[in-house]
């Protein structure tokens, strides 16, 4: 069953100041998680709960994942040193 993915207004900006390398990574990234909400390296956070992250070079995705709706929202995009503050 694929996952719908949902980028909020927020993450969008935040994937616009990524440098364009990376965010053609990191949209490859996003869009995987439709497939597998889970993929191998993801890690659910501690501090937050039902927070998931998924690693991207040196930028990190947020996101969380909500099985009975089969939908995966993304909140946050950032930098490794920037992202978890």
């Amino acid at each position: 069953m694929a996952y719908s993915v949902v980028v909020l207004d927020a993450a969008l900006k935040q994937l616009r100041q990524v440098p364009k390398a990376d965010r053609t990574r990191i949209r490859a990234r996003i869009d995987a998680l439709a497939e597998d909400p889970r993929p191998a390296g993801a890690k659910k956070l501690r501090a937050r709960e039902n927070l998931w992250r998924i690693r991207s070079g040196d930028y990190r995705i947020i996101y969380s994942i909500k099985d009975e709706r089969l939908l995966v929202l993304v909140i946050r995009i950032g930098h490794r040193r920037e992202v978890y503050r």
